[in-house]
């Protein structure tokens, strides 16, 4: 019987800040049958505000998760006929002529070039002007003020700057030897005008008028961006080369591992900081710059919003009554919803949605009826996801309406937590049955470049219903009861929020 394009294993890659994991999805049974991690740290000893790693150390991660599955496949090592790298957004890989890396790479997190993000928006006349020219702010995260900033501070370094890339574009560099920039990615450099999916000749310019020659060629996400060479073929004991896909950003390959790739699905992570982001078949700009104007890995338009504190404030109460996760739990589920009025305002670490980066947290609200443990802590747990409710109507106001919220994250195990999310989302939640959401997602996306590639093209609707499996046992319908409750709470937390940050207090 004739294999098909879908018949074979793909290998899905998540590089990240922390570490890189490497899964094997079946395509015939739809199963995961080989995974393995590598973690890492970051460069220490630099100053405050710099992040950064070298990037010899993502390809080192990747040849061992690699080979650890390929291992573990065994005999069905040879089915494996395509990769896909999802990798951490924003990060900046200098090369020079020699396509050597010319110094560590700046990652998403480095906020060190707050004052080239100041220049921009002096020279084109602030925020709203520069979500005019390209769709988005300039944020530090970007990737645009990191090459200003190697500019202005590193001369020598720059001069020799022949490419820019960024970190899932070095790792698919290193796979095939071709470069190449996707739009998904791209669009988080801050130089790509995500209406036109071109890059923003006068962005650039104000960097350096010969940087469009650093910038590897621009093309469709949904391509193969080449095979494995043949040196890595030959290391990693395969029989022939697989395609390497185009890859994408992290939070563009957890779209697609969510089976976000449809209107109406919104995906929410309960981490350490929160995301939303959501499916759109045209660019969502919001001209306050709230929400993040991203292309996704599939050709079509990811909105996004991003927020500081979610479980990195839970944990602090956690640890401050001294708890159990399952203490937290049961102590949260005996406080009514609401917590007697008591409102939390998350922002512990600042905020970036809303704009808040000399935030702090605020407890209002508090008597002798809610100054208790089990009342703060439910007012923690419920003003961060308010606090991600704020972002989740930003997507209503232009025209997103959610039909269904899909969590991931170590928030998501919790069973209260998820019903929280329900009833202050007012829309059902429900948990995916695999927790590797951006390297499945980069798994499926080299499915679908190969079976393009073998001329049987799919569509990742067809794949995510096929292979996002969703845990049906963790669905939340939202509680009708409480909406009221949840909205008044999120009418004082933004009243609140405004009113103290216009007064200089947040």
């Amino acid at each position: 019987m004739q294999r098909t394009a879908l018949s074979m294993i793909t290998l899905g890659l998540d590089s990240g800040t922390q570490s890189t994991k490497c899964i094997a999805l079946d395509l015939d049974s739809g199963k995961i049958v080989a995974s393995a991690s590598h973690a890492y740290g970051l460069i220490e000893g630099l100053p405050a505000g710099h992040l950064e790693q070298n990037p010899q150390t993502w390809l080192d991660a990747v040849d061992k998760t690699v080979r650890a599955c390929i291992q573990q496949l065994g005999k069905k090592k040879d089915r494996v006929r395509a990769i896909g790298v999802s990798g951490q957004q924003h990060g900046f890989v200098p090369l020079n002529k020699k396509n050597e890396v010319i110094r560590p790479a700046k990652l998403w997190c480095d906020t060190s070039t707050a004052d080239q993000c100041k220049q921009f928006e002096s020279e084109f006349g602030g925020v709203e002007e520069l979500i005019k020219l390209a769709g988005n702010s300039i944020p530090p995260g970007f990737t645009a003020p990191k090459i200003l900033w190697l500019k202005q501070n590193e001369p020598k370094n720059f001069k020799a700057l022949h490419t820019v890339l960024l970190p899932h574009d070095y790792i698919n560099f290193y796979l095939t030897g071709e470069k190449g920039m996707e739009f998904g990615d791209a669009s988080g450099t801050g130089l790509l005008d995500v209406r036109t999916k071109q890059w923003c000749r006068p962005l650039l310019e104000f960097i350096d008028e010969g940087l469009e020659e650093c910038l590897p060629p621009l093309a469709s996400s949904r391509r193969a961006i080449g095979l494995l060479t043949d040196s890595l073929r030959e290391a990693w004991g395969l029989s022939k080369s697989p395609v390497v896909s185009a890859g994408g950003g992290d939070n563009m390959m957890g779209a697609i591992g969510t089976g976000n790739v449809r209107p109406g699905v919104v995906t929410a992570s309960l981490g350490t900081s929160g995301t939303l982001y959501a499916f759109a078949a045209e660019p969502v700009v919001d001209s306050e710059g709230e929400v993040a104007a991203f292309c996704d890995s599939t050709d079509r338009w990811m909105p996004l919003v991003c927020t500081m504190n979610v479980t990195v404030a839970t944990e602090q109460v956690r640890k401050m009554f001294n708890w159990s996760h399952e203490e937290l739990e049961k102590h949260v589920l005996e406080t009514p919803a609401g917590a007697g009025g008591l409102v939390f305002l998350p922002y512990l670490n600042g905020e970036r949605t809303p704009n808040l980066p000399q935030g702090t947290g605020i407890f209002h609200g508090l008597t002798t009826e809610t100054m208790e443990p089990g009342y703060m802590a439910r007012a923690v747990m419920e003003g961060v996801t308010l606090g991600l409710a704020y972002g989740l109507n930003r997507f209503r106001q232009h025209g997103i309406e959610p039909t269904e919220i899909r969590l991931t994250g170590g928030g998501s195990k919790s069973a209260v937590w998820r019903q929280i999310c329900a009833d202050i989302f007012s829309v059902p939640t429900v948990c995916l049955q695999s927790a590797e959401g951006a390297a499945l997602g980069a798994a499926l996306q080299a499915a679908y470049a190969c079976a393009a590639a073998e001329g049987e093209p799919t569509r990742f609707l067809v794949l995510a219903e096929k292979y996002v499996a969703l845990d049906e046992k963790t669905r939340c319908q939202p509680h009708n009861s409480r909406r009221e409750t949840y909205a008044r709470l999120l009418t004082r937390q933004s009243d609140l929020t405004t009113r103290l940050h216009t007064a200089g207090y947040l």
